[in-house]
């Protein structure tokens, strides 16, 4: 299997504005904590290595079949907890005190007496996405909390893939795969250099794609929505842009009963989200 290497919207939950971690000053603090990190899951200072840490991340990672492990820096709480994942997978443990593992990582990194070094998972192609599969599609999201709750959210609604940009997207690794909480082990990301070429794949597979717009004709309760199924999803502020708006069969938008109508992406998609999942049982 090889990966697939590498235009004006409007924000899916309404956003006009950036706010939050979404705004330009969280995007460039996420690039400097990510080039502060000592690996990557795709690129940076180390794209054959990724370093997991927080409980369920590392939980997560030990009990795949699917990730190389390399190395495991705990506290020696915090292996008690985990003895039988390590036992089972036999990887390499280091007892060591809580500030050297801080010491590894951002000084904002939650990491709970874990430190897993790890490879990146096996690089998967939109050819390998299920015929009747449900995935998200995302347009330059770039921030990790984002991009890792969304990842986290798809785990959760058992979503077979998400689709982004091989730029413009944060690495697999950090502070993202510590907001998936585990997530990365269950649902393939695929990389791609080009969104609009990817939906146009997806097309041609029979996938309905179906764009999250604020100022989408419809909302997405009275979207008709069958297997296989794409939702695509624009960065905070941004939107999605023109060539990725083109490529969606429908656009559509959630209607929120509040006083405040916009979400960040994130939240947006775990509304989109279930809301698709109920249309498609229904």
């Amino acid at each position: 299997m090889t990966r697939r290497r590498g235009a004006g919207g409007r924000d899916p939950s309404g956003e006009h504005r950036r706010q939050g971690r979404g705004d330009g000053a969280d995007r460039r603090d996420g690039g400097q904590r990510a080039a502060r990190e000592e690996g990557g899951g795709r690129r940076g200072g180390s794209p054959d290595r990724a370093l997991l840490y927080g409980f369920h991340t590392v939980r997560e990672a030990l009990r795949s079949k699917l990730r190389e492990l390399d190395r495991l820096l705990a506290t020696e709480a915090a292996a008690e907890r985990l003895a039988a994942e390590i036992a089972a997978r036999g990887v390499a443990l280091r007892i060591v005190e809580a500030d050297e593992i801080a010491r590894r990582l951002p000084a904002d990194a939650v990491h709970q007496g874990l430190l897993l070094e790890a490879r990146p998972l096996p690089a998967l192609d939109i050819s390998d996405i299920p015929a009747n599969g449900f995935v998200l599609a995302l347009d330059q999201v770039t921030d990790p909390h984002n991009v890792g709750a969304i990842v986290r959210t798809a785990a959760a609604f058992a979503l077979d893939a998400i689709v982004t940009t091989e730029r413009h997207s944060p690495d697999l690794s950090g502070a993202l795969a510590k907001s998936a909480s585990g997530g990365l082990e269950h649902v393939p990301v695929i990389h791609v250099v080009n969104l609009a070429r990817a939906l146009d794949e997806l097309g041609d597979m029979g996938f309905q794609r179906v764009g999250l717009d604020s100022e989408g004709p419809a909302s997405l309760a009275q979207t008709t929505l069958a297997r296989p199924l794409a939702l695509v999803l624009g960065a905070e502020g941004k939107g999605l842009r023109r060539l990725t708006r083109e490529r969606c069969d429908a656009l559509a938008r959630i209607d929120m009963p509040g006083p405040i109508k916009s979400l960040n992406v994130s939240n947006a998609c775990a509304v989109a989200l279930t809301i698709a999942r109920a249309k498609l049982e229904g």
